[in-house]
């Protein structure tokens, strides 16, 4: 059964707000266009009514801050199966854009500007054309599903495919409509899923076990805190902290700051937890970390957002280096992504060449 939703006007006596339909779904449209978070504030979008070549047109493209792509498909009314196989047969065409055609698609959407500019503005980092495109996930904005296109959907997500879906209704406000929207899906989970298969275009092989993270140093976060006290974190969003639930006991991680190189690899301790309840062994005893870390003042601005809050991995560091002396050759793999479990052959050839540079790595 799809998710239904509600809205109360709140007083002495509740009551619900009767439900209305929009014109017509290039209202939506416009609508996600003129403000993109009603989708989400992680994405950046850089295509609209797109020909695929297989007679037909995608509605929105957009591009995750690891370079993967999100195809976005609107429906006003109940959605039938058959869209499900149209956005896959869409999502085949996604698939298979090289970087000068998604640029292209970008130009037309902006009206001529730069796909890279745009990146580094929106996400605060250079866009690389290796991994640009290595992923994707299918998104579904529909008022309601019927029950056969929700079967196929979960099915789908619990083998892998990132797929979701977006719920939306409009409630009637005297003159006014609102919009409401709930995910089929915690889009964390779909996140999850894209960094599990992100893979290089072409060659690719079995997962060999060892765990990317991508660490990236600032003013809310440091290396030399994290090496000193036996930790991993991401923060900022969903979209960069999900991914660290992909992490167990025992793991093994290769650290790396996307700016600077591979810095450590290690062991995790414990599972994901967020700034709040983490804490920091100390000669004077455990104490929280937002009472030890050089970045607590900037943490503790986000630390009560549950959205937007740094979160924390312990690990047991098997070996380290300094940001001076971090390992950063031509040709060894890197990810946005702040977890993942890379199937690119490069990831092979990284691990083999890091276990050389960073020598207590079976310890």
């Amino acid at each position: 059964m799809s998710i239904q939703h509600t809205i109360w006007k709140v007083g002495v006596q509740p009551v619900s707000l009767s439900t209305a339909k929009l014109a017509s779904e290039q209202a939506l449209e416009d609508m996600i266009v003129r403000e993109p978070g009603i989708l989400s504030n992680e994405w950046m979008l850089i295509g609209r009514q797109e020909q695929t070549g297989f007679g037909g047109r995608i509605d929105l493209l957009a591009i995750a801050p690891d370079g993967s792509l999100v195809l976005i498909e609107l429906k006003r009314n109940k959605t039938p199966r058959e869209i499900v196989a149209q956005a896959l047969d869409y999502a085949a065409w996604v698939e298979n854009l090289t970087t000068e055609r998604i640029a292209q698609i970008f130009q037309r959407y902006s009206n001529g500007g730069s796909l890279d500019q745009a990146f580094q503005k929106r996400f605060g980092a250079k866009l690389d054309e290796e991994t640009l495109n290595e992923s994707h996930q299918i998104v579904l904005v529909a008022a309601e599903l019927d029950d056969a296109t929700e079967r196929i959907i979960k099915y789908l997500n619990d083998r892998d495919i990132a797929i979701n879906v977006l719920f939306f209704q409009v409630f009637q406000h005297g003159a006014d409509q609102l919009l409401s929207r709930v995910w089929m899906i915690d889009p964390g989970e779909t996140q999850a899923n894209v960094a599990t298969t992100t893979k290089a275009k072409g060659e690719k092989e079995p997962w060999n076990g060892e765990y990317y993270v991508s660490f990236g140093t600032g003013q809310s976060r440091s290396w030399e805190d994290a090496r000193k006290y036996g930790f991993i974190s991401a923060g900022g969003g969903g979209w960069y902290t999900q991914t660290l639930k992909l992490l167990s006991p025992g793991d093994r991680v290769w650290v790396k700051d996307p700016g600077v190189g591979y810095l450590g690899v290690g062991r995790v301790v414990d599972p994901v937890v967020s700034v709040n309840q983490f804490t920091i062994r100390t000669a004077a005893g455990e104490k929280p970390a937002l009472d030890v870390l050089s970045t607590a003042s900037r943490l503790r601005e986000r630390a009560d957002d549950p959205d937007k809050a740094e979160h924390f991995v312990r690990v047991q560091w098997l070996d380290t280096v300094s940001e001076d002396k971090a390992v950063n050759e031509v040709g060894l793999f890197g990810n946005q992504n702040t977890v993942c479990q890379p199937t690119a052959p490069k990831w092979r050839h990284t691990v083999e060449r890091l276990k050389q540079r960073f020598t207590r790595w079976g310890n």
